[in-house]
């Protein structure tokens, strides 16, 4: 029998280099081959990029005002039946009030993919994406000064895009079984926080990286969730993920857990490009 050490030297050499998933028998959608640097991999990022170019200019400017005005862009399916939606978080390159920084940079991977003509076609849905100026979770500020510390709660940023989703399900036809949520670092680390306090509420979750907070994972157990992460990461450490898995797991949840060989913060650009990403997602449906 393997000890844990040699399992994880084993499931490193990978093609993905997926962490714990063989030892934890879960049900994880095979991976594009090849490894993560590989052409093969590499071509998938390069033909995404290409295909969203000029996507951006398709996402509706919009305000949503409560406690502080939050800007967001939407996205319209073309078909105007009922249609899923997805809630995309940034990470904290897109932080500001100018809704466009959500949109841009490494952001384009998880708020673009759902846009994909292709995708569209075969499922079409809605996507919103707000901007935050003060992250997702809660923070304080610590005594004597000092970068802000996340705290336990459910975040002032989650809440008003929490708050958008609900306006939009009140404005347009929204399939409530299949609202999904999503972020990358920081938008990463709020999507924990919303699952952990809205753990029936959304129909799947896709995470990249999240950054470290109070919601240890234990919380979310009530969501179909998918958790990517670069073994390489030097902005969010690996264990952060590994960690918050492990306890999902032992609180009874089973989510899918992808890690990849060499991979550093851009984690994203590899994981919403996994061929099956798009399937797994739009098959996930909240329980009537």
């Amino acid at each position: 029998m393997m000890t844990r050490r040699e399992s994880i030297r084993v499931l490193g050499s990978i093609s993905a280099g997926v962490w714990s998933a063989a030892a934890q028998n879960d049900s994880t959608p095979s991976l594009a081959p090849g490894v993560p640097m590989s052409p093969e991999r590499i071509a998938l990022v390069d033909s995404f990029r290409e295909k969203a170019a000029g996507l951006a200019k398709d996402f509706e400017a919009r305000v949503h005002k409560s406690a502080w005005a939050m800007p967001y862009r939407l996205y319209r399916p073309a078909d105007t039946g009922k249609a899923p939606l997805v809630l995309y978080l940034h990470g904290s390159g897109g932080l500001g009030d100018d809704n466009q920084k959500q949109l841009g940079l490494g952001n384009i991977f998880g708020t673009h993919i759902w846009a994909l003509p292709e995708n569209q076609k075969r499922f079409p849905c809605y996507i919103v994406a707000p901007q935050t100026d003060r992250g997702w979770v809660r923070y304080k500020a610590p005594p004597g000064g000092g970068p802000a510390q996340a705290i336990p709660g459910f975040g002032d940023g989650a809440r008003l895009a929490l708050e958008i989703v609900e306006a939009l399900c009140r404005e347009f036809a929204i399939d409530r079984r299949r609202i999904y949520v999503m972020g990358q670092s920081m938008g990463g680390a709020g999507t924990w926080n919303m699952t952990a306090h809205r753990s029936r509420y959304f129909a799947a979750a896709v995470i990249c990286c999240g950054s470290t907070t109070p919601d240890n994972g234990a919380r979310s157990i009530g969501t179909p969730l998918w958790n990517f992460h670069g073994d390489a990461d030097q902005t969010v450490p690996v264990s952060v993920s590994r960690d918050r898995i492990v306890a999902m797991r032992k609180a009874g949840g089973r989510p899918l857990y992808t890690e990849y060989a060499g991979i550093d913060h851009n984690v994203w650009q590899w994981a919403f490009t996994e061929p099956a990403l798009v399937d797994w997602v739009f098959a996930q449906r909240r329980p009537v």
